[in-house]
């Protein structure tokens, strides 16, 4: 009976934690891919190298190209559609020779009687026979130390490792990202910023659904389910034009402006013009959200709680904020953890009305953890995708909402919550 459910819990849910585990200690982006890469020196590559520390004259000899007239360059030559005539003089009497550098090589070929009369021709001629080691893809770690070791013989091993393992395209073990999420002073601000969010946006979502759903209780029943209707929208409204609405409320011409300006205070863009601003809206724009969820569920809640309790405390002379406190509250204790859990959880992961409505703006003051690992991993505007470090971030995230979790049953004391009644007992 429990297989299915332990298949699908495995696949969609441990799987992706653990995938999420795995790679958060890669260097994995979308540059390297998920796949084996190859070994490649870049110019760039190289500078970054000679700023590191290595040796200056090992640098020179890596970026030097030299000549080398073999089958290879002539058939490379050939392909180029360098003369026929010109590669035959070339042949017998250059084949097997090696120049130092291309004018060496251009000399050379200045004396051949079939050489190009144009100083441009003769340099193109030249070019397939120039061999580098820059930007040339080796497909192992023996073929890319092979051609340094030939370059440089007298490099000093450590220098080769280091040269060899910068020049590697694919991705390696690392704990780099969680080195790089310690040390950021980003990381700092955008947790400060993650608690702000969800203990601002979680207060208000409990206690104003609590609100709604004690003024729905005692609401005749028609009027109670009209507000819960209206109460429902945020939730069941699609998100893109949930957050399009607020948007026409809050921009630099919509409702908020426009009313502010016939009252004479500021009128701007409220959801990016200023930080307090922006926060507001992105609290009001998530907490509505979680109110619409926490009001049905502690609506039904109170509609489970026996009627005859209140009759006895109206008979008492029990006001309804004494029936609030004292009989109706004390009984959801369980709705409330269970909401509370959900909502935070909820709250630490989401951040798609942030990223439609403010972007984590103005600059980066409203970005949050999920946020950041979205942008990190799926979505950035230079292109690199950082897969290793956004599942470094994903993997924060899920440790931080297992704690929560765990913090909450205890508080709550979920033990009490769900053992036998005494009465049973």
């Amino acid at each position: 009976m429990l297989t299915p459910t332990l298949i699908f819990v495995g696949i969609f849910f441990l799987a992706p934690i653990v995938l999420t585990a795995i790679f958060s200690f890669t260097n994995m982006t979308s540059s390297t891919g998920i796949s084996g890469g190859a070994y490649v020196i870049t110019p760039n590559g190289l500078r970054e190298l000679a700023a590191d520390g290595i040796d200056p004259a090992v640098v020179a000899e890596l970026a030097r190209s030299t000549v080398v007239v073999d089958k290879e360059s002539l058939a490379a030559a050939r392909a180029a559609g360098v003369d026929a005539g010109f590669l035959d003089e070339i042949e017998e009497q250059l084949s097997g020779q090696q120049f130092v550098d291309e004018r060496a090589f251009e000399r050379e070929l200045k004396t051949l009687p079939g050489r190009p009369r144009r100083i441009r021709e003769l340099k193109l001629a030249a070019e397939p026979f120039s061999r580098s080691i820059l930007n040339t893809r080796f497909q192992t770690r023996d073929e890319a130390s092979r051609a340094i070791t030939t370059l440089a013989p007298e490099i000093d091993p450590a220098d080769l490792d280091r040269i060899v393992n910068a020049s590697y395209t694919g991705w390696v073990w690392t704990t780099a990202n969680f080195e790089k999420l310690k040390n950021e002073r980003e990381t700092v601000r955008v947790l400060l910023n993650t608690a702000f969010y969800v203990s601002v946006t979680l207060a208000f979502s409990v206690f104003f659904a609590l609100y709604l759903a004690f003024a729905i209780f005692y609401m005749p029943p028609r009027m109670g389910l009209f507000f819960s209707a209206l109460w429902l929208l945020p939730k069941i409204t699609p998100v893109v034009l949930y957050t399009l609405m607020w948007k026409a409320f809050t921009w630099d011409n919509g409702l908020v402006a426009t009313l502010a300006e016939q009252f004479g205070l500021p009128s701007f863009n409220y959801m990016k013009g200023s930080v307090p601003s922006a926060w507001t809206i992105v609290i009001l724009v998530n907490g509505f959200i979680g109110v619409s969820l926490g009001m049905i569920l502690f609506s039904s809640a109170l509609r489970a709680i026996p009627m005859q309790q209140l009759w006895a405390s109206e008979v008492d002379g029990a006001s309804r904020w004494q029936q609030v406190r004292y009989i109706l509250l004390p009984q959801m204790r369980w709705p409330i953890m269970f909401y509370t859990c959900y909502q935070t959880l909820s709250l630490i992961g989401s951040y798609e009305q942030i990223w439609l409505t403010t972007n984590g703006g103005p600059g980066n003051t409203t970005t949050v953890w999920s946020l950041e690992a979205f942008r990190t991993a799926l979505f950035n505007y230079s292109g690199n995708l950082q897969y290793g470090l956004g599942a470094a971030m994903a993997l924060v995230l899920v440790t931080g909402g297992l704690v929560l979790s765990i913090t909450f049953l205890r508080i709550f004391r979920f033990r009490e919550l769900v053992q036998k009644p005494k009465i049973e007992a």
